[in-house]
């Protein structure tokens, strides 16, 4: 018999604000309005960070002064979700706790990128210029972009989590596989404390150009995500956020025994690849639903939509979520990125978190839009399904529950 996996500790950092109970209270308002910035990366929107004090969870300055913001948002969400789950600063428990995050190829010192074209520009000994500019502006042991296990070392430095660690690249997919490898492997009875998640900073030129020559920025006022869809090439697209999102999963049997706070627990979660043609991410959806549509219980399904608002992707979402009426589950949609942005490698886990908040509670969102795709839950909350379809590549779905069902 597998393990059952229990959501302990949740942080949380994005443009709402920080911690469980400052995202709880502003997503339970009804219409609650996304923060966001139209103005400073024009024609392009994204979600920024309000003033934040990440001494609280890095108080050294030469930790945070070393790290990029990234890293920050990062670490300091790890530092929420250890506290949440109540063993930061407890060896015992920090000694065996195993770490999976979910991260970019980080980012790139922007200055230097320009100060390198604007010399070469014209010169013939290009090359040689750039290998002399290269070494005097680059911080030792790094190269123009920041290494990705970055952000695990920093928080095994700050937080003392020392058990073993493993990075995942890869966009969406990459907190897909976080979530997952945790999940398989306490059921599999191979670890009993996890922390899991990822961070992104979409207050960065660098990695909005590498969107827009994908042409998977919205442009333009800011829609929510189904109001993309349909609108446009223009309006379709995703608007990013810089947001950082980490989860203590724990084996259940472990956690009630320490007393911990249990949010909800993970039933299961499937995910898959393909080429996006021809409709094979809507097979994937149907066929990973299948499997865990057995788990189940009779009356209404929430589910949490991690759509981002690209196209076709976001299109395809929509047809499989609005099947799941034909197939006798009433579905109570919510596409969060409408209110927190767009997470990339942090946006399951996000979703994650937001569906463990709300069974705790036992309460659903409000719809997050006025599109009349969101209908305003009615019934028990007794499951949430919480969706993952990458902007380019990868679908995933996962099932958690109260505590008990």
């Amino acid at each position: 018999m597998s393990a059952n996996v229990a959501v302990t500790g949740i942080g949380l950092l994005s443009a709402l604000g920080e911690g469980v109970d400052a995202h709880w209270t502003k997503l339970m308002q009804e219409g609650v309005q996304p923060i966001v910035d139209e103005a400073s990366y024009a024609p392009y929107t994204v979600h920024p960070l309000g003033e934040v004090d990440f001494s609280t969870q890095v108080p050294k300055r030469g930790d945070l002064r070393q790290m990029e913001p990234w890293q920050r948002i990062g670490t300091f969400t790890a530092g929420l979700a250890l506290s949440d789950a109540g063993i930061a600063g407890k060896p015992e428990y920090l000694d065996k706790t195993h770490m999976i995050v979910a991260a970019g190829s980080g980012e790139r010192d922007t200055a230097t990128d320009m100060k390198v074209l604007a010399t070469i520009s014209d010169r013939e000994d290009g090359d040689i210029r750039a290998n002399e500019i290269l070494p005097s502006n680059l911080r030792p042991t790094l190269f123009l972009a920041q290494l990705s296990n970055l952000l695990a070392g920093n928080i095994s430095i700050v937080h003392k989590v020392t058990g073993s660690s493993r990075t995942f690249m890869g966009e969406e997919m990459a907190g897909v596989s976080a979530v997952e490898t945790a999940v398989r492997r306490i059921k599999a009875g191979q670890g009993e404390l996890f922390l899991i998640g990822g961070a992104f900073n979409s207050q960065r030129e660098d990695i909005l150009l590498n969107f827009e020559l994908g042409g998977m920025l919205s442009q333009g006022p800011f829609k929510p995500v189904w109001e993309r869809a349909g609108n446009g090439a223009a309006a379709a697209g995703l608007a990013p956020a810089s947001i950082g999102v980490f989860l203590v999963l724990e084996e259940m049997l472990h956690a009630k025994a320490r007393g911990a706070k249990i949010y909800a627990q993970i039933d299961d979660i499937h995910s898959a690849r393909c080429n996006r043609q021809n409709g094979a991410a809507l097979e994937n959806a149907r066929a990973q639903f299948a499997v865990i549509e057995e788990k189940i219980t009779t009356g209404p399904l929430a589910i949490l939509s991690g759509a981002s608002g690209a196209q076709p992707a976001t299109g395809e979402e929509l047809e499989f979520l609005q099947a799941l009426f034909e197939q006798g589950h009433p579905a109570y949609i919510r596409a969060y990125g409408s209110v927190l942005g767009h997470g990339i490698e942090a946006h399951l886990p996000t979703g994650i978190a937001l569906a463990a908040m709300a069974l705790q509670n036992d309460s659903f969102y409000a719809p997050f839009d006025t599109s009349g795709l969101e209908q305003e839950f009615s019934g028990s909350l007794e499951q949430i399904a919480v969706t993952s379809w990458g902007h380019w590549r990868g679908e995933a779905i996962a099932l958690l529950s109260k505590v008990g069902i």
